[in-house]
């Protein structure tokens, strides 16, 4: 007998369909030769550090207990609200034990979702419940449709061939347990606020604070171009020059019009060649949430919701995937369903080509791309409709049999010898692909010039305006998540471009978070309150703004950096090159930097010490002065004092010890790293004023 333990109950309802004639049973399915039962998800979830005390004392959040480091990671049956084992947890994990005892079973299936998360969800309930040794294989569903279910059957591998995903996945989750127990509950107690502290989580939030605070202290500038837009020929013929001249340069830049317009203007060379232009590649889930978000606005949270949808009803492939391309043993099951969509009235053909098909550029899954199965738009939802249509349409784009003809031109003009000018243009003659795939590139139709023809001009200063960084979108944002060492963003999702180094990344483990976990974790920082969506646009918020203040001053340092290492460690558990405890131990050392008291002169301190430390008597009233979230201040506050020295003075954070120092002694040691107005760095002693009041000292 076989048992097939499926990830959650949709998986199992169409495994069970695939197999056919299976009888209904309290928490599984049945017949001769199969047991179908399931999971909700995540059945079990690790320890949180008060379940390793038995002392009821020793479970409270204080500095005591960090930084805490498990002998061995332990899993626990998913919680209620109320901290008990979930009944209905607890249920349906007895059924599951109960079945993989039997007797009659000697093979034990992995069901889970195709990915690291969901090969070590199941995994966790078969070793949970599993007394005797059976033999285990795992089903491996690329979709849910009953041919790749009941073809997924007959090809079952060993699951020992899955150890290194199972060990990234533990390892994944192992890191982001210690980093998020332990530094939310230092950070919350050094600043007496919640404050999540994530290895991704923090670089992307602090991602939006940088982007937002270039643009609020970003101070609006002119500059000039030298610009010709005469019509030649009846037709407006617009040269701009590469120079470029500071706003107090304006009368060099009119000095060179006057030296341009002297000058004779002639097409010495004209280009026109046809070609195809390509269509885009076939949806990875960054690249058509990209897509929706751009084109409908629509969150990721919720486009990620309808795909998974359209998965688990058997319409789409596997929808986390970090791939635009598809397998090369994929080529007869594209040709199937190749025939089918013709068969839907659209122009396609199968094509053999590597921007389609490469091995080397699939981690895991393929891109997403239509099923066997074809939904009836009546039975969609508007949303669910715009989703489906965006990846058949990019399928269809891809495979179209007719390709779009273009005319590419290219007109040089030249400017006595002082400079050239090169005018580029494309004219589609056949529409081929894009009558399908709205996401065409715009063409720009140029004047019709010819070689010799003398061109008009009238060079003039144009002023043109220095401009702002721009807000974060889910396109821009999630770009610069999956690759955010490449220098040129807005390039990123420009389909026919070298994506070497976008793949190089991912699989170096380079990127922030992973296409199954970034929108869960972009929400998580919504949720809390962080950051903000509005349409497409995410805006930092004044929680999102304390919590990267609050991390800076406590010197906790979560950039992509040290994220993006801790990925590649972990890249390294799945390519079998080191163990889960290495990546583990790497861990606690950038934790325990966080912890150790450093030798810091008093001069450099940045140590804000914990929420209500006492640092000293205040010189107003006499009572204690403590460390409160923005200031230190004054415990007199209720009997109208209002003494407080601010944690962060002309940039520079005010230590605990140097607070202590200017109430003692009524002047500060020197401190560096004071910025000024004119943003230059100086340094000076504070000194305490009879009005209550700071003032610097200068050396």
């Amino acid at each position: 007998m076989n048992l097939i333990v499926a990830e959650k109950p949709s998986l199992a309802r169409n495994i069970v369909s695939a197999i056919g004639n299976m009888k209904r049973r309290d928490g599984y399915f049945e017949n001769d030769n199969y047991l179908v039962t399931w999971a909700f998800g995540h059945l079990f979830t690790l320890y949180d550090i008060e379940d390793y005390y038995e002392n009821i004392e020793d479970r409270r959040w204080k500095i005591d207990n960090l930084p805490f480091y498990p002998k061995e990671f332990k899993f626990n049956l998913k919680k209620d609200k109320n901290k008990k084992i979930d009944e209905g947890v607890l249920k349906q994990f007895n059924i599951i034990k109960e079945l993989i005892n039997r007797e009659n079973v000697d093979l034990v299936v992995n069901a889970g979702d195709s990915d690291r998360e969901g090969e070590i969800i199941v995994r966790l309930c078969i070793n949970n419940a599993l007394k005797n040794k059976k033999k285990l294989v795992r089903l491996w569903l690329p979709d849910q449709t009953s041919k790749t279910i009941n073809e997924a059957l007959n090809d079952m591998k060993d699951e020992k061939e899955y150890d290194n995903l199972a060990n990234e996945g533990f390892a994944r989750t192992y890191v982001d347990w210690l980093y998020g127990v332990n530094l939310t509950r230092y950070a919350t107690l050094k600043t007496g606020t919640l404050l999540r502290v994530g290895r991704v989580i923090v670089p992307i939030v602090k991602a939006i604070y940088d982007r937002d605070k270039q643009i609020e202290e970003f101070v609006p500038d002119i500059y000039y171009g030298i610009v010709s837009n005469e019509k030649t020929n009846d037709e407006l013929v617009e040269l701009t020059s590469k120079k470029k001249f500071e706003k107090e340069k304006i009368e060099d830049a009119k000095k060179l019009c006057d030296i341009y317009n002297k000058e004779k203007a002639v097409v010495i060379d004209k280009k026109i060649k046809k070609d195809i232009l390509s269509p885009g590649k076939l949806y990875s889930l960054t690249k058509l949430q990209n897509y929706l978000g751009k084109k409908y606005k629509m969150p990721m949270e919720k486009s990620l919701a309808i795909v998974q949808k359209l998965y688990e009803e058997g319409y789409l492939t596997y929808p986390r995937t970090n791939s635009e391309y598809l397998a090369t043993n994929e080529k007869e099951k594209i040709k199937e369903i190749l025939n089918i969509v013709g068969k839907l009235g659209y122009k396609v053909k199968f094509k053999d080509k590597k921007t389609i098909f490469d091995d080397s550029k699939i981690e895991s899954h393929s891109a997403l791309t239509p099923t066997y199965k074809i939904p009836k738009k009546e039975n969609m939802t508007d949303d669910e409709l715009k989703v489906y249509t965006a990846v058949m349409r990019r399928f269809v784009s891809v495979f179209c049999a007719l390709d779009c003809k273009i005319e590419k031109t290219e007109i040089k003009i030249k400017l006595g010898e002082k400079e050239e000018f090169i005018l580029k243009g494309n004219v589609i003659i056949e529409k081929g692909w894009t009558k399908y795939d709205e996401s065409t590139k715009n063409d720009k139709i140029l004047p019709n010039l010819n070689i010799g023809d003398t061109v008009n001009i009238n060079f003039k200063p144009k002023e043109k305006k220095k401009s702002a960084p721009k807000h974060y979108t889910i396109e821009t944002l999630n770009n610069y998540l999956k690759n955010p060492f490449k220098e040129d963003k807005s390039k990123v999702n420009v389909d026919d471009e070298d994506d070497t180094e976008d793949y190089r990344a991912i699989f170096e483990g380079l990127e922030l978070g992973t296409e199954a976990t970034r929108t869960g974790i972009i929400n998580n920082a919504i949720n809390n309150k962080y950051i903000e969506l509005k349409k497409d646009v995410y805006y930092i918020l004044p929680g999102g703004k304390y919590l990267i203040e609050s991390l800076s001053q406590m010197n906790i340092n979560m950039d992509k950096y040290k994220t993006s290492e801790l990925g590649k460690g972990l890249k390294q558990v799945y390519n079998g090159n080191i163990k889960i405890e290495d990546v583990v131990k790497l861990t606690e050392s950038e934790i325990d930097d966080v912890f150790n008291e450093k030798n810091i002169s008093i001069e450099e301190d940045t140590d804000t010490g914990f929420y209500k430390d006492i640092i000293g008597k205040c010189p107003k009233c006499g009572k204690d002065v403590i460390k409160g979230k923005y200031n230190y201040g004054c415990m007199g506050y209720k009997d109208g004092c209002d003494f407080k020295i601010s944690m962060s003075i002309c940039k520079r954070v005010i230590s605990k010890k140097v607070a202590s120092e200017i109430l003692k002694n009524k002047i500060s040691p020197n401190i560096k790293g004071f910025i000024s107005k004119n943003n230059k760095e100086f340094s000076a002693k504070l000194k305490l004023e009879n009005d209550g009041k700071l003032s610097f000292v200068f050396n």
